[in-house]
């Protein structure tokens, strides 16, 4: 069941472009958010879209400093950074939580370092990341990760797998790019003509959600090869630094 705490565009009716993909990750975080306790780091917060799912002690937002691709415009940022430092002393959160933010980190590598290292041991980190999506907030835009890709990231760099998702089927996927390919290219073909424009999103929207979710249903997915989002929850087991 949808949550009526988090905004509609991150919990979208079935009329919306990216319905399905946001239908996958809310479901996803929702099932996971309940884990992480204390005080939590959400790297790479944004509009902090999913901040309602969280009953945590505190709850600090960073994002980047300088991001063309993403303006941080009426956002509640609590701290910002410069991508490569986390102003955080060591062991300092019980919990992270992360949601489409690791494909922007060109430096992921490092990143994940300096995560461990304001984590405290046994601490649960979640994080969401596209696998199947076009290009979006250029130029900072880097990465897809396939799921051996991030369990190898995870537990290279001091973390535990608890849970490991793939969201979306083969057949979400599919539709969820021609649905953005008209959302992109057809719908704004009728931006001067605002009744015809909002009459073709509709049926065009609903019409294709809901025949994505019928046939996901009803049609073989054999392997789960081709999904829509990662979504990780990780246990830190080992610190990678030595405190000075």
């Amino acid at each position: 069941m949808a949550n009526k705490t988090v905004r509609y565009d991150f919990n979208p009716d079935i009329r919306f472009p990216a319905y399905l993909t946001r239908k996958r990750l809310l479901e996803g975080v929702s099932k996971h958010a309940p884990v992480l306790k204390g005080k939590l780091l959400d790297f790479g917060c944004g509009s902090k879209p999913y901040r309602s799912l969280f009953k945590v002690d505190q709850y600090i937002g960073l994002d980047i400093s300088d991001n063309p691709g993403h303006s941080h415009d009426g956002e509640d940022i609590d701290v910002f950074y410069d991508g490569k430092k986390i102003p955080f002393e060591d062991n300092y959160f019980d919990s992270v939580f992360s949601s489409e933010v690791f494909e922007h980190v060109f430096n992921l590598d490092e990143m994940l370092i300096e995560i461990n290292r304001v984590m405290k041991l046994d601490g649960k980190i979640l994080i969401t990341c596209p696998f199947a999506i076009c290009e979006h907030e250029q130029p900072h835009d880097y990465a897809r990760y396939t799921s051996f890709a991030i369990k190898h990231l995870f537990e290279k760099n001091g973390f535990e797998i608890i849970e490991y998702n793939k969201v979306g089927n083969s057949v979400e996927v599919v539709f969820q790019l021609w649905l953005m390919y008209v959302h992109i290219n057809i719908s704004p073909l009728f931006k001067n003509i605002p009744i015809i424009r909002s009459a073709f999103r509709l049926f065009t929207y609903l019409s294709l959600n809901s025949i994505a979710l019928m046939l996901g249903r009803i049609l073989p997915d054999r392997g789960n090869l081709l999904y829509l989002n990662n979504v990780v929850l990780c246990k830190k087991i080992k610190n990678l630094y030595t405190s000075v």
